[in-house]
């Protein structure tokens, strides 16, 4: 959903920075160093210095590669190297810089430490930009560039504080974790395309920990825990909601994402239930970058189960419950039918082309017959629907219910669309009453008791 491309320009931090190393050019010090020693003729000297002066990269690649031509067993080669690697930055020509980079990374320990960090942190930036997934050693290339990734975060939580340095210990470290981080989402992102899930969603827990402000860091952890096998669904929900909060780019892309991902794992009864749910999640999400151990969304299977144990009488006292009890059981009877639901009518209201009956039902047959208040609106077409009214074509007018009076016992089959939880009221659609349950012309007004459960 995001380009890879674009998510990794937030990432470019600059790991020396953080360690105070000072920014001249390693091979600067390094010359400077070695002034009065033998390890390289003045020909060479002159000519590795003219091209660092250089100010046109191109022009500066012309007079490396004569170095090179002219001096290639110098002992001056690693910062011809170095500055290869700089050059062909500025100059965007990635491939170029992976290999040189690699070119130094191959020497080991004969690099410093400070140089190596920065080349290690100049391929992890640049290699996005230079990678191809269709290319056909792209595996290999995600390898390389996942352990380049890996050994950054490892080399840069060894390195030692400098003995001139102010800090203490512990604020050394601090220092150091958005470097570390930075390496760490590089490798979780490798492992991600690798589809090295686990791999992946350690490596972003660890960006995480370090960075928690890195939206694109959990936006990538919750499509791990999406791609694991078998999923790990409410986690990877937690990380997307989080990307979300903190910013993502495309964030109403993702949110969408995230709302069709949560109805594909609930498959509740109605779509439109999702949102409060998904508006949940975002505002606790806000709040901790872990996830609560107590906060969960039920599977389809969960809800399944509820459904199919689920009758009128259970869904009342469920939803009238209410904690995440009625939040389960409305997830999974929305917009569910009912068959068979017997009642007294409290009030009838009039409408344009239907009827509202107020009506109370309970499991207790002399409750239902003294109740007053109702805890079910029942909405029945007498009409034809007007265009437009959803679920128009389930609807089945019943012009004959007008006959029924307040007081009036009923019998009905309709879905369940929404409630009211206080004061509790459970509103009904796709009604149809059953006709025997409708008095005849003859004995409207009269009062008929309400009909035995069947």
């Amino acid at each position: 959903m995001i380009r890879m491309r674009t998510a990794t320009k937030g990432m470019l931090l600059t790991a020396l920075v953080l360690l105070c190393v000072p920014a001249r050019p390693a091979a600067a010090r390094a010359l400077q160093q070695d002034q009065g020693k033998t390890s390289y003729t003045i020909p060479e000297y002159n000519a590795f210095q003219a091209a660092r002066a250089e100010t046109n990269a191109q022009n500066r690649i012309k007079l490396l590669d004569d170095f090179v031509s002219k001096f290639p067993s110098s002992t001056l080669m690693t910062y011809v190297d170095q500055l290869y690697v700089s050059t062909y930055t500025e100059l965007k020509n990635y491939p170029k810089v992976l290999e040189y980079s690699d070119k130094m990374l191959a020497m080991g320990d004969k690099v410093d430490t400070g140089t190596r960090l920065q080349i290690l942190q100049t391929r992890v930036q640049v290699f996005p930009f230079a990678f191809n997934p269709k290319a056909p050693d792209a595996h290999d290339q995600l390898v390389k560039a996942r352990d380049a990734a890996k050994d950054g975060a490892d080399l840069l939580g060894k390195y030692p504080k400098p003995a001139d340095s102010k800090l203490t210990d512990e604020q050394f470290a601090e220092q150091k974790k958005p470097g570390i981080a930075f390496f760490d989402a590089a490798a979780g992102f490798a492992d991600l395309q690798l589809k090295d899930y686990p791999a992946a969603i350690d490596a972003f827990k660890g960006a995480v920990a370090d960075n928690p402000k890195d939206a694109i860091s959990y936006y990538r952890e919750g499509l791990a825990y999406l791609g694991a096998t078998p999923p790990q669904s409410v986690d990877g929900f937690w990380a997307l909601a989080r990307a979300i909060n903190l910013g993502v780019p495309d964030a109403d892309k993702i949110k969408d994402y995230l709302r069709k991902a949560i109805l594909v794992y609930e498959q509740p009864g109605c779509d439109s239930s999702v949102d409060a749910q998904l508006g949940e999640l975002l505002t606790l999400a806000a709040t901790s970058g872990d996830r609560p151990a107590t906060y969960t969304i039920p599977a389809a299977a969960d809800l399944q189960k509820i459904a199919a144990s689920s009758t009128i009488l259970t869904v009342l006292t469920d939803l009238g419950g209410g904690g995440d009890k009625a939040k389960q059981t409305w997830l999974a009877i929305c917009g569910a039918q009912f068959p068979g639901v017997v009642g007294k009518i409290i009030e009838v209201k009039q409408g344009e082309g239907f009827v509202s009956f107020e009506v109370f039902t309970g499991a207790d047959e002399t409750a239902v017959q003294n109740a007053t208040t109702a805890n079910m609106d029942v909405k029945v077409w007498t009409a034809a629907p007007p265009a437009g009214t959803p679920n128009a074509a389930q609807e089945t007018p019943q012009p004959d219910v007008t006959r029924l009076a307040k007081d009036d016992g009923v019998r009905f089959s309709g879905a369940i669309v929404s409630y009211d939880p206080s004061p509790f009221l459970l509103h009904w659609d796709q009604v149809k009453v059953d006709p025997t349950t409708i008095p005849e012309k003859a004995e409207t007004g009269k009062h008929h008791k309400v009909p035995a459960k069947q």
